[in-house]
Order: structure tokens, then sequence, then C-alpha cells
């Protein structure tokens, strides 16, 4: 007889996500264990009770989330449990802060409903950021012979950026390029002619105003979901609509597929007990439901 399928939940914020722990309840789990404030130095004895309470065989019964507002804290409590597992002792783990690789997964497909990327001009306005970071990464990471823009309020830190990525051993065929866009005006500059424009700012920070209109666009992405909007004119619950020549998209538009994406990732942690389920694998789940 199969074992119960048990998801923990680790969050290094005080409180763990409501948000995630719902998605989890409603993706078909039989038990749902949230660990709240975990630190680095509570990691090992979380990961070697999901991995020592259960035989071989029965290990991909078990699987573990890891979330958070603080995308640098959890990804340092998932490099600290990898580093328990060993030989076919271990379980399937999702990587999800504050929800950056299934939104990005989502603004990327969302965008290819409408047009191949291929050899594209893209702009990822807030581009430094979670969200932006893995939007660049998942586009980049197709056979993409294009340009994207990687944009900051500071050019400085898109390069940043940008040379991480590389310095990681990440290969691309698109070209990367670091852009300002501190300004309205300067976004307005860098998305002329673009086939596609991600805003995936603050909350409540207008990134591009109205003068996209006049740029020429193929998509438009907004994920920011708190006025006022990441790109005027583009409503949060847009999703596929055509203004002014561009199809739109808001952040609730793209958030049913993100949330697709999410539950359907959290059932494929069941299939086995070594997956690792980040950025790509995310994106490469969100595909196969397209």
């Amino acid at each position: 007889m199969s074992k119960p399928k048990i998801l923990i939940q680790i969050d290094p914020d005080q409180h763990a996500s409501t948000f995630d722990a719902v998605v989890a309840v409603d993706s078909e789990i039989d038990h749902l264990f949230t660990r709240p404030g975990v630190t680095p130095d509570d990691v090992e004895g979380l990961v070697h009770g999901a991995m020592f309470t259960r035989g071989p065989d029965d290990l991909k019964n078990t699987g573990i989330f890891f979330g958070g507002s603080n995308v640098a804290a959890t990804e340092a409590l998932v490099e600290t449990a990898q580093k328990c597992f060993f030989g076919s002792m271990r379980v399937s783990i999702m990587v999800d802060p504050n929800g950056s690789n299934t939104t990005a997964a989502a603004a990327v497909l969302c965008a290819q409903r409408h047009l191949d990327l291929a050899g594209q001009k893209v702009v990822v306005l807030a581009g430094t950021g979670p969200v932006g970071q893995r939007i660049t990464k998942i586009i980049a990471g197709l056979n993409f012979a294009g340009e994207i823009f990687v944009c900051s309020r500071k050019i400085e830190k898109a390069e940043s950026v940008i040379a991480d990525l590389l310095a990681s051993g990440f290969k691309t065929n698109a070209t990367l390029t670091p852009a300002a866009a501190g300004s309205t005006d300067q976004a307005a500059e860098v998305t002329k002619n673009a086939a596609v424009v991600f805003a995936a700012g603050a909350a409540g920070i207008e990134l591009l105003d109205d003068r996209w209109k006049e740029n020429g666009i193929r998509v438009l992405i907004d994920l920011n979901a708190v006025p006022p909007a990441g790109i005027a004119g583009v409503d949060v619950m847009d999703c596929g609509q055509e203004k002014d020549g561009s199809i739109c998209y808001g952040a609730i538009g793209v958030g049913g597929l993100k949330m697709k994406i999410h539950k359907q990732a959290i059932r494929s942690l069941f299939e086995s007990n070594d997956k690792v389920l980040d950025t790509q694998s995310i994106y490469e789940i969100g595909a196969g439901l397209e």
C-alpha cells in the first residue's frame, strides 16, 4: 500500500506563506507540515527527518517545498538541504521563493502564445529583481538568438547581474545587454521596437508610461498587481487583450497559468524522489501544460 503524500513547507520567514500552504493543499497532497523561521542551521534536522523515516521505495511520497519572501535566504536553505542528500537517500524538492520561478515561467509562456521569441528584441524592466532575473534566464536558455535588455535603475546593477549569470557557467546564444531604466523616459527609449516587454518591478511603481503605444511593441506583460500599474494602461485582469496594437497581460491574467504551473509542479514532486524543481524545470512543467 502506498504511503500518504507528505509535503514539508520550509520557509525562512517568521510566518510561513499562507499562499503557498493553500496551493499545496489544493495540489492533492495528503499532509502538509509547515516549518517557518528556518535558518541554515535548522535544515539538516528537517531534511534528515524527511529522509530517514521512510524506506527507499517510499521516499517519493515525501517532498519539500522551499518558499519565503527573501530569495537569497531561501536559496541558502536549498543549498544546505542538497548537501544532506547522498546516493538514493534523498527526497524531491521544489524551489519557489516569493513565487519567482512560477511567475517567471508563466510570464514567458504567455508571451510565447503570441510569437516565437527567436531573433527578437526582449526588454525586461526591473530585470535585476527576483522575477526579472528568472525571466531573463528562461528566455536566454531557449534556442534564442535575439537580444535581451536587462534593465535596472542603475546600469551597474544590470551589468553585475549579467556577469554573475555568465560566470555561473550558463550558456546562451542570446545577447544580454544591460540598460538603465530608472525613469519612464529611459524605459520609453529602451522599449522601442521590442517584440516583448516584461515589467517585473516592485508593487505600486510605474515603470513604463503610455508612450509604449508609439513603440511598436507586440506583447506587454505587467506583473505588478498593485496600483499604479507597472505599465500604464495595462489592467491587472488583462489576459491577451489587444490594446493600441499590442497584446496585453496583467498580473492576474498571468496568474491563472502561474497557479496551474505551481500545482502541477507540486504534484510532480511525488513521481520520484530525486527531482529538483528550479527555474528551468518549472518552466518545462509549464510548457507541458500549454
